[in-house]
């Protein structure tokens, strides 16, 4: 297969440009009849330039294709009739190349499980492991369901892990622009004033002067050491495993956001794994499952040696208080859904405790930051004002005297 850049027309007249993936071009014209587009132009797109131009499927996406599915297979409309009634709906186009290949591949009698695990980018093995369970005890439709739920629950983690980190991260570059301004502009203004007051400059005068110079003389560096860092960062993530661990390590032991981080990963977890657990999924299956969508690698090494420790005949419970993942109250509940086989309702009501916790935790980190921000913007402006007001008023002193 190969992937294409094309452009084409739709039955309105409307230009559409996208990527679709063909094994030549009248095979690439085929597949873009089938959902409704005529071929104006197309350019093979190989290796990373593929990769960086493709549109992703975003979680809204995928939570339209399984709530759709959800209500089609309750009504009791066949798989393929659903699929090509959602393949006319969709508006995303790679999505909707997407379950136009899933129809060819189900019509060419390959299972709907299998089908979707040819695209590994847009459905992740989670939800690949979930739909074959659902195909095997019969009850696709229920999956689909939790699917729909599980999705809707992680787009809204995902939005206040982003309400997290963008308020401090807004405020942060606001301070830097101020710090900027009152260092190459005003402070420089000031400096030439206060010298010719003469007398001896107090050292927190000297330190906003040496500092002030450094900005001025070195602000490119100052600007790009930043940039600099983000590159080196994400280098060595993408190159170094070890790195990636300890960068994952620090993550959640940061001050103020690294236990969110971990409650939110775990939260996860306990979601999925009641999930996989619910539809048939077994235990050591369900765990291994979670390492690759776990997103942290230190919580991904303890759900493996979990996992371990359970193939050597460690009970459930115990392995999870062994390594230390969970607090003594969650443990209790973890026991409890052992003891009484309702293990996905107890991992369930993980997945509520946490969610809980988190959203305490944002609202409280939130409002300590607000304060936190605004005292450190009056530390720097008074710092600021004290080292240039100070010594004109020990100079008018004096003058008095």
């Amino acid at each position: 297969m190969t992937t294409f850049n094309y452009r084409a027309v739709d039955d309105s007249g409307k230009t559409v440009s996208g990527q679709v993936d063909a094994a030549n071009p009248a095979d690439l014209e085929q597949r873009l009849s089938r959902i409704g587009l005529y071929l104006i132009s197309s350019k093979s797109a190989s290796g990373r330039a593929a990769i960086l131009t493709m549109r992703k499927v975003k979680r809204q996406d995928l939570i339209t294709f399984c709530f759709h599915l959800e209500q089609l297979s309750k009504a009791g409309v066949p798989l393929l009739e659903g699929l090509s009634d959602l393949r006319d709906s969709i508006e995303h186009p790679r999505f909707k190349e997407v379950v136009a290949s899933l129809i060819e591949k189900i019509e060419s009698g390959s299972r709907f499980s299998d089908a979707i695990a040819a695209y590994p980018t847009v459905f992740e093995p989670i939800f690949v492991s979930l739909i074959r369970a659902g195909e095997e005890t019969g009850q696709l439709a229920e999956v689909f369901k939790k699917l729909t739920e599980t999705l809707k629950w992680q787009d809204e983690l995902t939005a206040q892990t982003k309400k997290l980190l963008m308020y401090p991260a807004f405020v942060g570059t606001v301070i830097g622009g101020v710090v900027f301004f009152l260092m190459i502009y005003l402070v420089p203004q000031l400096v030439g004033f206060i010298k010719n007051m003469g007398g001896e400059l107090p050292f927190h005068t000297k330190a906003l002067i040496f500092v002030s110079n450094l900005f001025v003389h070195y602000w490119y560096l100052i600007l790009s050491a930043p940039v600099a860092l983000f590159i080196g960062v994400k280098f060595l993530l993408q190159t170094s495993e070890k790195f990636r661990f300890r960068m994952d390590g620090w993550k959640l032991n940061a001050w103020l956001i690294g236990p969110i981080l971990r409650k939110i990963v775990l939260a996860r977890f306990a979601t999925f794994f009641a999930m996989m657990y619910g539809a048939g999924i077994t235990i050591l299956d369900s765990i291994k499952i979670s390492e690759n969508i776990a997103g942290n690698l230190v919580i991904a090494d303890g759900l493996k040696r979990v996992g371990a420790q359970i193939a050597e005949g460690q009970g459930f419970t115990a392995s999870f208080q062994n390594v230390g993942l969970f607090p003594p109250l969650v443990i209790r509940m973890l026991r409890v859904g052992e003891t009484t086989g309702a293990l996905d309702t107890a991992m369930l009501n993980v997945s509520y405790f946490y969610d809980r916790e988190v959203k305490e935790s944002i609202e409280h980190v939130q409002a300590m930051i607000e304060p936190l921000m605004t005292v450190t913007m009056g530390l720097i402006l008074g710092w600021v004002m004290l080292s240039v007001i100070g010594p004109i008023y020990d100079t008018i002193s004096k003058l008095k005297m």
